[in-house]
């Protein structure tokens, strides 16, 4: 479970964010301008309200309009491109200490745009990162943690959708593979983007663009 995954890699800073949540309620503790985790915390839930609202309005388009091989090309070539020009274009010069309001709300509505087959939730965010000028480390970071309130929200909505025809046994290898596999790209991708850009990463978009289209017009 991606979730799962997400929650151990950053557990540290989950529970610091949680700590940071509850000070920041009562007047006695609260110190958004000091205190980095209450301020992140709010900012995460500020960043994941838009994609809960457009994704739950536009939710049967979803699973129906958007589902078109064209668009889903279009958005797989057209997202690799913007990730590109994010990448590099962006200054690259802030860390997550200097995120503010504007930040999260336009990381945000990018998550939103997730609702469109193609268009990947971690790309779209990232890449809105790095056009707010992130370090390419902390815009996947960023991205990284709003996810958990999103998948939370997502998988108790759906739980009620599992069938009743999978096993038990079979629930609980598919948990563990996708926990351990997920925690695993988490991990390298972190320690790879310190390095290098996301350019394999656009590229693959473009391939996989390009064989969609293959394939609609061998048709």
């Amino acid at each position: 479970m991606a979730l799962v995954a997400v929650l151990a890699y950053f557990r540290q800073d989950v529970k610091l964010l949680i700590i940071g949540f509850l000070r920041s309620l009562s007047s006695s503790t609260r110190d958004m301008k000091n205190d980095f985790y209450q301020k992140m915390a709010w900012l995460l839930v500020v960043a994941s309200v838009p994609g809960a609202v457009i994704g739950k309005l536009l939710e049967e388009k979803a699973e129906t309009v958007f589902r078109s091989p064209v668009l889903i090309a279009v958005a797989l070539a057209g997202f690799g491109l913007i990730l590109l020009i994010a990448d590099r274009a962006g200054r690259k010069q802030k860390s997550l200490n200097e995120i503010r309001m504007v930040d999260a709300v336009v990381i945000g509505l990018s998550q939103a745009l997730a609702i469109i087959p193609g268009v990947s939730r971690s790309g779209s965010t990232i890449a809105a990162g790095l056009g707010m000028g992130f370090k390419r480390e902390d815009a996947a970071r960023f991205s990284f943690l709003m996810s958990i309130p999103i998948i939370l929200g997502a998988g108790l909505a759906h739980a009620g959708h599992l069938s009743h025809d999978i096993g038990w046994g079979a629930l609980f290898v598919g948990f563990l593979a996708s926990a351990f596999f997920g925690f695993i790209s988490i991990r390298y991708l972190l320690r790879y983007v310190t390095r290098k850009s996301f350019d394999i990463f656009v590229w693959y978009r473009f391939a996989l663009a390009a064989v969609i289209v293959t394939l609609l017009f061998a048709r």
